[in-house]
């Protein structure tokens, strides 16, 4: 089999990991095609999305010392995860390469003063880049002959959006297939950074946080894989936050569509774009643990088998959210109204969440992030109070939660189980969301009701058993 396998920060946080990985791709290999993906360090991406922010507030102190942590810690994992003279050698002069490069982007941006967005999606692209070099010299001490490569070198080409960028999939499919198809032919691997491409013009270019799942499930799909393993520290989707209901379960089997929707309402295992390329080659997934390989994890695939179809497959949750109810007599009757309220919304850029609007057509709600609850408040009042709307109230700390699963379908009396459960708590639903396809129910409770919600739900169609 032709396996492409994601590895995430904590699986490579340590020399130790490090080993351990590399020590799982080379028993992979005696019956597999690998194909390893790899994301930033634990921390590393945080950290160098921090420097960014000191650089546009001129803290030309706090970012240096920060680029000194980040290239400390990773010399220090170079000279512990290869012992062999000769290669560790061989990686320290790559790290020095890359971490001169990293600090001249540094000095250049501190002399300018400004972050834009091409120059911070080339900064925070070095976290990968400095990950896929000790993975790759430490497969090559235990005898797998591979090559670091980031997302450019590899052959992804993508749209100049940076910091969430689309990847430009046939010219992409042609450029990765040719040069993968290449090194496995000479039985060399390709250790491939995740997260970051390039646009048609050789910019470095990000897929947003996540994005390394995005990386996986690309080159996959372009080099026709026959599976895709996302390697994290969890043994798959479970039926809930296991924080919340301790006998949250794993779930064995879900479909790419109940996937999107987990991964859409809060499944951090998921990057929510990441299922595209996989859907039309009909790639399947797992979703695994680097630490626990003896579980085989949830496998997402396009027709999961019958005897793991169930009403509901899990209960999301989305916290610390926020609320704006619009309300107005203008807006009855009014075409366009919703529409001119998002893009107000969207010329500020923020994201709305979920929305509901009542029958009468006189109230529009909208559940945005709580960070940008503010901005988009004075966004509204400022350009559309006394006009087409009358009043803005605002809830603060609300969740969003949602039950997903396609048995939900055509299933009547789903929606009264949901409520008659969450009010024998004495909860009060402040918001209802449910799309045509029935696939999802969503609500909206205070955030201090989460928890007990979320139980009751996961208690009521028993998703512990």
């Amino acid at each position: 089999m032709k396996l492409v396998l994601k590895f995430g920060g904590t699986s490579v946080s340590s020399p130790q990991n490090i080993r351990n990985v590399a020590s799982l791709i080379k028993k992979l290999t005696k019956e597999h095609k690998i194909i390893p993906v790899f994301s930033a360090i634990s921390g590393v991406t945080d950290d160098l999305i921090r420097i960014t922010n000191l650089i546009q507030n001129r803290n030309k102190e706090a970012a240096n010392s920060l680029v000194k942590k980040i290239i400390k810690m990773h010399i220090d994992i170079a000279n512990q995860c290869v012992k062999n003279s000769k290669i560790k050698k061989e990686l320290l002069d790559k790290m020095k390469t890359d971490l001169d490069e990293l600090q001249d982007l540094l000095h250049g941006m501190l002399l300018l003063g400004e972050v834009t967005p091409r120059s911070s999606d080339y900064l925070i692209s070095f976290g990968e880049r400095l990950s896929i070099n000790l993975i790759t010299f430490t497969l090559n001490e235990i005898g797998v002959k591979a090559v670091p490569m980031t997302g450019k070198d590899v052959g992804i080409v993508t749209d100049s959006n940076f910091g969430g960028a689309k990847p430009l999939m046939d010219t992409t499919r042609l450029h990765v297939s040719h040069t993968v198809e290449n090194l496995l032919q000479k039985k060399i691997m390709p250790v491939i950074g995740g997260f970051a491409g390039a646009d048609q013009h050789g910019n470095i270019t990000t897929f947003g946080r996540g994005g390394s799942d995005y990386t996986a499930t690309i080159i996959a799909s372009s080099i026709k894989a026959d599976e895709v393993w996302l390697m994290s520290d969890v043994d798959g989707l479970m039926t809930t936050d296991p924080k919340i209901v301790k006998n949250a379960k794993l779930i064995k089997e879900v479909s790419y569509i109940e996937a999107m929707e987990m991964a859409l309402f809060g499944a951090k295992y998921i990057h929510p774009r990441a299922l595209e390329p996989l859907v039309t080659k009909k790639i399947p997934l797992r979703i695994r643990n680097t630490f626990n390989v003896d579980n085989s994890g949830t496998l997402v695939t396009a027709t999961p088998q019958a005897d793991t179809q169930k009403m509901v497959k899990c209960v999301s949750t989305i916290r610390h959210t926020g609320l704006i109810d619009v309300r107005g007599g203008s807006m009855v009757g009014a075409p366009g109204t919703a529409a001119t309220i998002f893009s107000i919304l969207a010329k500020e850029g923020i994201n709305i969440m979920m929305i509901s609007q009542s029958p009468s057509e006189s109230s529009i709600s909208i559940i945005v992030k709580k960070n940008d609850l503010d901005k988009a408040v004075n966004a509204l009042e400022m350009n559309l109070l006394g006009k087409i709307i009358k009043k803005v109230d605002v809830t603060v700390d609300v969740s969003i939660i949602a039950l997903i699963g396609s048995g939900m379908r055509g299933m009547a009396g789903v929606a009264s189980k949901v409520f008659t459960a969450v009010a024998k708590k004495g909860i009060n639903v402040i918001m209802i969301a449910q799309g045509s396809s029935e696939l999802n129910l969503a609500f909206v409770v205070k955030d201090s009701d989460c928890n007990v919600a979320v139980q009751a739900l996961h208690d009521e169609f028993e998703l512990g058993k």
